[in-house]
């Protein structure tokens, strides 16, 4: 029996997740803009309609990769109605929301009218927290949403086992993304959690991680590669699936692994050089807001070679 809570929608929608987490990967759509940093509304469309046509199992706007922490609150719901409106109801559509709990309950209701399915709870906003202030935080925006929610461990968050089972007694809290990769932890709190939640692999460039993450139970991922090469990042789920390792291997060792060293770079480039690829594909997705900043050339110049090389692998053109 699923022991997800929340009533019979939140269930509807965590069932609805659970069945695209399985045949596909999380798509988290960049946020475009035009050169002089408003918001590319025209541009954003365009963009997560390619991305849709590939099959995600489900849609998550307005999140990290979308520069959330960059948009306004107007901005964020013509993002998210725009992503509702291109989904048009095939797979479900996950809004980010964050900062302090009052006002991720602002963008919540904001991502309710636009028409989201749910919410992912980003890392709450500078300050360091205890254990029972991170369970309080959701506490209060599921108070005061209707829509399911899936919580981001990652950065200042991170549940111990006893704050875990706390959260997910919350009705409407249905899932974990964790971008911690401590595999000690997660393993932990996939043994202590109820039946029919949700964990999903949220690391930075999930794929590096990703037969590992499904080792202890949590096969799902997201994938930045996803938004601007889905041929790459759809290639390497079919053959983690298939347990064609010879495939996975190839890939991580000649794209995904020197993609991550170029990553860690620079800060922001975990963003920068997704929207910076995207454009290498002709994606209308714009530049990055400060306080990121752009590839440099010579960061420009190996990352068109190595996208290059990685469709190359999976018989994909630039």
């Amino acid at each position: 029996m699923n022991r997800v809570s929340g009533g019979s929608d939140t269930e509807a929608v965590a069932r609805r997740l659970r069945d695209g987490m399985a045949r596909g990967i999380l798509s988290f759509p960049l946020t475009s803009f035009h050169d002089d940093g408003s918001l590319d509304l025209e541009g954003f469309r365009a963009h997560v309609g390619t991305q849709l046509a590939t099959g995600p199992g489900a849609v998550f706007p307005a999140c990290g990769t979308g520069e959330f922490f960059s948009l306004n609150e107007d901005e964020y719901g013509q993002v998210v109605t725009a992503a509702v409106e291109a989904a048009g109801g095939a797979v479900p559509v996950v809004a980010g929301v964050g900062y302090g709990w009052a006002q991720a309950v602002r963008f919540a209701r904001i991502a309710e009218d636009a028409g989201a399915d749910a919410l992912l709870v980003l890392p709450h906003y500078l300050v360091a927290a205890p254990q029972d202030g991170l369970v309080a935080q959701l506490e209060h925006i599921a108070a005061r949403t209707r829509l399911p929610l899936i919580v981001y461990q990652r950065g200042q968050v991170a549940y111990g086992l006893q704050a875990f089972r706390r959260i997910t007694e919350i009705p409407g809290v249905i899932g974990l993304k964790d971008g911690h990769s401590d595999l000690d932890r997660l393993q932990r709190l996939t043994l202590a959690a109820p039946e029919g939640f949700l964990f999903f692999n949220g690391a930075a460039t999930a794929e590096v991680q990703a037969r590992a993450y499904a080792a202890v139970g949590v096969p799902a991922y997201s994938s930045a590669v996803h938004a601007f090469a889905p041929e790459i990042a759809d290639a390497f789920f079919t053959a983690l699936h298939a347990g064609d390792h010879a495939t996975v291997d190839k890939l991580l060792r000649d794209f995904y692994v020197p993609l991550v060293a170029l990553r860690d770079r620079v800060p922001g480039y975990a963003v920068s050089l997704v929207k910076a690829a995207a454009r290498l594909r002709g994606r209308p997705v714009g530049p990055v807001r400060a306080p990121l900043t752009e590839p440099s050339a010579a960061d420009l110049a190996e990352l068109k070679d190595l996208l290059t090389a990685g469709l190359d692998l999976v018989g994909a053109a630039l």
